[in-house]
């Protein structure tokens, strides 16, 4: 198998310590956690998602294991502003932390944006499937995710905005994000799905409709960085379904100059570090030698 060389420069503006982020919504609501994460082998981490106000989410049932992933509807619950506290003693380590935040509009992304003026970066959160009036709401319009990535890119930040697959033509969406000044684009979050239990006769989520991660999108995440390195300059970077080196080099042959990993950390907390150990070697190549390299 390929073997890589550790990262030497900036992904997306931020400095990471390999190529393998923890995704948001997955164990990202303490500090504790995060730094837990970076402790077993994560390059980065994302936060959980911070809004404008408090959410409590959906009530449950909210996550549930499927075959090949798992269905969620969490909701975006979050404790607003008052992370800032939570996060303050991460960020003073200057640690590889991009801050994910959402909003409903523009002035809402600057918002909480401002409450936050050591993060490393920003990542967007244009995306989420199961949460009215946010995320793949108005994601899926080119002109708010462009002047939702001006109101936070005016911070002088690194911003990552985070898509949707849930549209007819990705790299559209790509390119208003690049427009309004993104540093990177991650692609994918979660694709919109749903059970229904047989014998209760009803949805198995709360929410009834909720987003599917894990194995089963990987396929679709590989499209979708495949298609956005066509479409934008920006690096992108790969997210969904990720568990593998070989799935980290895939998506690096697609175009993704970084990945994220959310779903596999709950089969395997050592995730990053098993990666690691199959991913690099001293006498590696550099990655910039694999990223897109299945569009010769």
């Amino acid at each position: 198998m390929i073997k890589l060389q550790t990262p030497t420069e900036k992904i997306g503006g931020v400095p990471l310590t390999n190529h393998m982020l923890l995704a948001a919504g997955v164990l990202g609501t303490t500090a504790a956690s995060l730094s837990r994460m970076l402790r077993l082998g994560a390059g980065g981490v994302i936060t959980k998602s911070i809004g404008p106000e408090p959410k409590d989410g959906h009530h449950g049932p909210s996550l549930i294991p499927v075959s090949g992933g798992i269905l969620n509807a969490m909701g975006l619950p979050n404790p607003s502003q008052e992370f800032t506290g939570e996060i303050a003693p991460l960020l003073a380590e200057n640690a590889p932390v991009v801050i994910s935040i959402f909003g409903g509009t523009p002035a809402e992304f600057a918002k909480v944006a401002g409450w936050f003026p050591d993060a490393p970066a920003f990542e967007l959160n244009l995306s989420c499937p199961h949460a009215e009036g946010y995320g793949a709401a108005i994601g899926a319009n080119p002109r708010v995710v462009r002047e939702c990535t001006e109101a936070v890119k005016a911070f002088g930040k690194p911003v990552w905005v985070k898509l949707t697959p849930n549209v007819a033509d990705i790299g559209v969406i790509g390119r208003a994000a690049e427009e309004g000044g993104a540093d990177a684009i991650v692609a994918i979050n979660t694709v919109k799905a749903m059970r229904i239990s047989t014998g209760m006769r009803r949805p198995v989520l709360g929410n009834k409709f909720g987003g599917l991660s894990g194995t089963a999108v990987f396929p679709i995440a590989v499209r979708a960085v495949y298609d956005l390195y066509e479409a934008c300059t920006i690096p992108v970077i790969g997210c969904g379904g990720i568990s593998t080196a070989d799935n980290v080099l895939e998506m690096m042959m697609a175009g993704a100059a970084a990945v994220e990993i959310g779903s596999a950390v709950y089969d395997n907390i050592n995730v990053f570090a098993d990666i690691a150990e199959d991913l690099y070697a001293p006498n590696g190549i550099p990655a910039g030698e694999l990223v897109g390299c299945a569009h010769d």
